[in-house]
């Protein structure tokens, strides 16, 4: 097959980068990324081979496990030519040096992904890797998923102008990297949490240093109503992310009034979308009726992680 003008210049662009975090990226660069994602979506639906990853072979460690992320990156390399190795917890020695690893890796395989918990184990991988690190999910960022959420806005709203996101819940990495990825690309953030549990105060700052780039609002609050008042978007996750240890009646009881319902779905404009990056616990931080109601874009979501890694994959690899 031809590569598409855009194709060839991201791969000329992105060749051997790493993609650890959405703040290393500009407006102009991660709408390149959303926009080659598309192509790439519609030669897949349309049937058009598009093997640009022909005999290359991902590295996929798993550390904190997940179906949505193993299984999109799995078929998307798949369907990109390449081949995938899964490495569980147990398959990576827990005594070797990360960055023994990331060289010995380096002389296998031609990427890696890697789904972990502290984000200074991808930064150690990345400076020692010869090949592209791609950041699977940390305790601190999720980068491939806030892709994969820019392209459902765009492909929801076809635009990014004069949109307003509303993030109810707890401040986790995934919020994290959605405050970030708003920030850049100039949608309004409102950010509402119960006290304790909001978004730490350095990562509002860096986004916030961001927004004055693109024009964008990030607002903090506790309200949640004042948060989905006129939104475009609304956005939450799990109350009690993966590896999280602690009382559940206590956690429940601090999230009281943060559950995306609705009544608080009445407050955001008519066409608002809804979005949760999976796996979602209906009655806890979203009600039945809303996840599965018409304004719910959480499956269309999902798939478009597929879409936007392969984009990552095919332009650094």
């Amino acid at each position: 097959m031809s590569e598409s003008k855009l194709g060839l210049k991201l791969k000329e662009q992105f060749k051997g980068k790493d993609f650890l975090k959405i703040s290393d990226y500009t407006k102009e660069e991660l709408t390149d990324l959303i926009n080659y994602a598309i192509e790439l979506k519609e030669m897949q639906k349309s049937g058009v081979p598009h093997e640009l990853l022909k005999g290359k072979t991902l590295a996929m460690i798993f550390e904190k496990s997940s179906i949505r992320t193993r299984v999109s990156f799995e078929t998307g390399i798949i369907q990109l030519g390449g081949h995938a190795l899964f490495l569980s917890k147990d398959d990576v020695h827990s005594g070797e040096a990360v960055s023994d690893t990331a060289e010995v890796l380096s002389r296998y395989v031609d990427g890696i992904m890697i789904r972990t918990f502290g984000h200074d184990i991808v930064d150690e991988l990345a400076v020692n890797a010869s090949i592209p690190i791609i950041n699977g999910l940390t305790d601190d960022s999720h980068p491939c998923q806030v892709l994969a959420d820019l392209l459902t806005i765009y492909e929801q709203k076809g635009t990014f102008e004069n949109l307003k996101l509303a993030y109810v819940g707890d401040g986790n990495n995934v919020s994290q990297s959605l405050i970030m990825g708003c920030a850049i690309m100039g949608i309004d953030c409102y950010v509402a949490g119960p006290k304790n549990n909001e978004v730490k105060s350095e990562i509002i700052e860096k986004a916030k240093a961001k927004a004055k780039e693109s024009g964008a609002q990030i607002i903090e609050t506790n309200d949640p109503v004042v948060a989905a008042e006129n939104a475009d978007i609304i956005y939450t996750d799990v109350w009690t992310s993966m590896g999280w240890q602690g009382d559940k009646t206590n956690r429940l009881k601090e999230f009281e009034g943060y559950q995306v319902n609705e009544a608080l779905a009445k407050h955001a404009k008519a066409d608002y979308i809804f979005m949760h990056c999976l796996p979602a616990v209906r009655g806890e931080e979203v009600a039945k009726e809303v996840i599965d109601g018409s304004n719910s874009v959480v499956f269309d979501q999902a798939e478009n992680r597929l879409h936007a890694q392969k984009s990552v994959m095919a332009t650094s690899m």
